[in-house]
């Protein structure tokens, strides 16, 4: 549910939008600028009453689809339409679907990932791998080895053998990683591809259903991260994490070798 302070900032910005707004057919100034209330209602097909409450900043949740007339009547551009459902806590519909999102990683994000020496990925919202440089391929035994298969970094955690190899302390390292994927998956309730994806893990992994029940929720924090490379032996990294400016729901991770001498070894 949107905190009040959300409530009061969607509030103001959907009254200011409306107030930018020319009314149709007055060639004469008006006293109050922009769109009446009634004529913005008419444009994007809502009662007049779910106007005035959004703009009070009720406690009141209007659907996906009564926010997406209101987006259109008030002809907002995709970055002030993104912003009035975060400040709503509701899931866009006009948003397309995750697996056709998904493609391709965002052009920044791709560009980092190819210019770091250490391993480094981009994840889309239900974490699959949409971009991976060569030291990430090389680390992360078993990830790509399914060829036309999207690698996935849950999937590969909770149901590949080779991660409980890779991972010295697999099943705390498997929680933590669950407990830090909830706390995006926030933000795709509504996405059809995120919920398959973790519908999925809980009929096929018993340490993902039980970690899914526990509610468990952490942010994604750097920190020392240890791997036992079959081949590099044992590699200790930093992990750091960041969210793309330009779609938010995508996370770019990078391991920095912890000394200089991993770095080959990782590479």
């Amino acid at each position: 549910m949107p905190s009040s302070d959300q409530r009061a900032l969607l509030g103001a910005f959907v009254r200011a939008r409306r107030q930018s707004l020319a009314p149709e057919g007055h060639g004469r100034r008006r006293r109050t600028p922009g769109l009446r209330r009634e004529e913005l209602a008419a444009r994007a097909a809502i009662g007049t009453t779910w106007i005035a409450w959004i703009e009070q900043g009720r406690d009141v949740r209007p659907s996906a689809e009564t926010l997406s007339r209101l987006a259109d009547g008030l002809n907002l551009s995709a970055a002030e339409r993104s912003y009035l459902f975060e400040l709503a806590q509701r899931h866009d519909p006009s948003r397309p679907p995750s697996a056709q999102a998904m493609s391709s990683a965002p052009d920044a994000l791709a560009h980092l990932v190819d210019a770091l020496p250490w391993p480094a990925y981009a994840l889309d919202p239900a974490w699959t791998v949409c971009v991976a440089n060569g030291a990430a391929r090389r680390l992360f035994t078993g990830l790509f080895d399914e060829g036309d298969v999207a690698p996935n970094l849950l999937v590969y955690v909770f149901t590949h053998p080779a991660a409980r190899d890779l991972l010295p302390d697999h099943d705390m390292r498997a929680r933590r990683i669950l407990a830090e994927f909830r706390r995006d998956f926030a933000k795709s309730v509504g996405d059809p591809r995120v919920q398959q994806l973790v519908d999925w893990l809980k009929a096929n992994s018993q340490l993902f259903l039980d970690g899914w029940e526990d509610q468990s929720v952490l942010a994604r924090e750097g920190g020392t991260r240890v791997f036992q490379h079959g081949l590099d032996g044992l590699l200790h990294f930093s992990q750091h994490t960041l969210a793309d400016v330009e779609r938010g729901d995508f996370r770019f991770v990078y391991l920095r070798p912890a000394s200089v001498g991993m770095s080959s070894a990782a590479a």
